[in-house]
């Protein structure tokens, strides 16, 4: 039986923001992100996206061919870093996915994501995007609720940051760090942050996105 293997969508805060690494590997994407992490970049990869599954190696390459084919978005032609944004990278893997179907595993561990259900002919799928504060109305110095314990607050600091204990986190960064301290831990370390705050008692999913023009 074959061994199953990574494909992963890997993140560096000293990227743009519509850099992305893709690549493969057996060993967890934990492990291949920290071998990656050398002199040749200031800052530790993050984990945006897994898909696990014993077609690896094909998935991989097929990503990369039909990025190539229909754009020039590769950085550089002999390495693995793509001009394209975390979410439509995601996307890609969904799309391998419902190919593979219950063979593979799709994970989505990026911070502050949003995931909403699309409706197509005939099919339903997952769907990301980056979540952030002030699409939904919400401006600096406002507060959110966690979810948790309904009693810990954080305030809105920037687009995407909270202000919580003097130090700034993403959304999916303090959840992690909240459902640690109670003890009740999220098995795969992904956590979709804006599902476990609200604001005014609604949950930061369901608010509305707001015209930013307005």
């Amino acid at each position: 039986m074959s061994e199953k293997g990574y494909v992963y969508v890997l993140t560096n805060p000293s990227f743009r923001d519509d850099w992305v690494k893709i690549g493969k590997s057996k060993r967890l994407p934990e492990v291949r992100s920290r071998e990656l992490y050398n002199t040749a970049v200031p800052l530790p990869y993050e984990i945006y996206a897994t898909l696990q599954t014993v077609k690896y190696k094909e998935a991989e390459r097929m990503i990369h061919r039909s990025i190539d084919r229909i754009s020039n978005l590769r950085i550089n032609k002999s390495r693995e870093f793509f001009n394209i944004a975390p979410e439509d990278a995601y996307e890609i893997l969904a799309d391998i996915k419902e190919l593979l179907g219950e063979e593979a595993i799709l994970e989505l561990k990026g911070d502050n994501i949003e995931i909403s259900k699309e409706e197509n002919v005939g099919t339903r799928r997952k769907a990301s995007q980056r979540f952030d504060f002030y699409s939904r109305g919400l401006k600096d110095g406002d507060v959110v609720r966690f979810i948790g314990d309904n009693t810990t607050t954080a305030i809105v600091a920037s687009e995407r940051q909270v202000l919580f204990e003097n130090e700034l986190w993403t959304l999916s960064g303090l959840a992690r760090e909240l459902f640690t301290r109670l003890g009740t831990v999220n098995s795969s370390g992904a956590y979709q942050g804006p599902a476990y705050f609200t604001f005014n008692g609604i949950k930061l999913t369901d608010l509305p996105v707001k015209n930013k023009e307005n």
